[in-house]
């Protein structure tokens, strides 16, 4: 989102002095690490795994982009279809996108830069397509209501299960968790509600078992057990060092996190999750802490814990300034 950025030229450098410190690994088969490569992707601000077609990748562009939501091939990094969408609004601020259990993809134009200006917000909603090709599709799109006021928010949920729409608001202070009605309606307003306390938040997914939802922000992530429609224990969860953070999705099958950035030829990271051995997949069966401490895009993009890689990036950020001062100075 526009409201945070961080130079081009600082972002690169910080993912150059992590890539120096930890080797590559190569990911084999579908929902690898991958670039996009389309031109016109230069906001990627949300991601959802695809139900019908393994490796595929719905995205989209932050403000501005009109009514297009793209499949990119995890494979190649390249866009098979292009999907216009009709019967809808001009699009204000899209941020964030998710599959519900009916098989319909959910874009939420939810985005607020002026943090609470805008007296209702919208989601729109259509099939996932059987096939893969640029289409023009009929929407649905909903009016969104915040029973507590306005306010700015970047990650929008579908419950596996239930099908119900969660909204996570994003404030440097901590946001709000807020649950949607039973089920959405157009005509009128679909007033959504706080039900918890979330940190800083850019996006989130569910769990393909709906037991766990992930919630990241620019510099770390945070898994919660969620049941009955709510936030329980929380825990760390590994997220990639990348330039600006802006999205997250479970795989299809639960096994690995895949983590986004905005920007031109933007990289998704795939961080695998640690099972605990029960043998089911998703969710309960792969609690916090990757695999693996380091995983590779195609640039070399590097996975850190949580904690750890808020502070390689704060602290290559102090240094590259200082460094350009003294140089200033000479």
């Amino acid at each position: 989102m526009r409201s945070y950025r961080m130079t081009s030229s600082l972002g690169t450098a910080a993912v150059l002095l992590a890539l120096a410190a930890a080797p590559a690994l190569a990911d084999d088969g579908p929902d690898r690490s991958f670039t996009i490569e389309d031109p016109r992707i230069t906001e990627s601000s949300g991601l959802a795994a695809s139900r019908l077609h393994p490796g595929i990748y719905w995205t989209h562009n932050d403000s501005d982009d009109g009514p297009y939501v793209f499949a990119v091939d995890s494979r190649t990094g390249k866009t098979v279809a292009t999907i216009t969408m009709k019967g809808v609004g001009a699009p204000r601020d899209v941020e964030a996108i998710s599959i519900g259990p009916d098989g319909d993809i959910y874009v939420g134009d939810i985005g607020d830069n002026l943090n609470g200006s805008w007296d209702h917000v919208w989601i729109y909603r259509f099939p996932e397509p059987k096939t893969l090709k640029d289409a023009t599709v009929r929407a649905t799109q909903y009016d969104v209501k915040y029973a507590d006021g306005p306010r700015n928010a970047e990650a929008l949920m579908v419950h596996p299960k239930t099908g119900r729409v969660y909204i996570a608001s994003k404030n440097e202070d901590g946001g709000g968790l807020y649950e949607g009605p039973a089920k959405l309606t157009t005509g009128g307003d679909n007033v959504f509600r706080r039900v918890g306390e979330v940190p800083w938040v850019t996006d989130g997914a569910f769990s393909p078992d709906g037991k766990e939802l992930v919630l990241r922000s620019y510099f770390s992530a945070r898994g919660y057990a969620f049941a009955n429609g709510r936030l329980g224990k929380d825990y760390a969860v590994d997220a990639p060092l990348l330039p600006q953070s802006e999205s997250v999705t479970y795989t299809a099958h639960g096994s690995a996190l895949m983590y986004g950035s905005e920007g031109e030829r933007s990289s998704v990271v795939r961080v695998d999750l640690k099972k605990t051995g029960d043998g089911g997949g998703g969710g309960s069966t792969h609690r916090a802490g990757g695999t693996r401490d380091t995983a590779d895009d195609g640039d070399g993009v590097p996975v850190k814990g949580t904690t750890v890689t808020g502070g390689v990036v704060v602290g290559a950020i102090l240094l590259l300034l200082l460094l350009g001062r003294r140089r200033r100075k000479g």
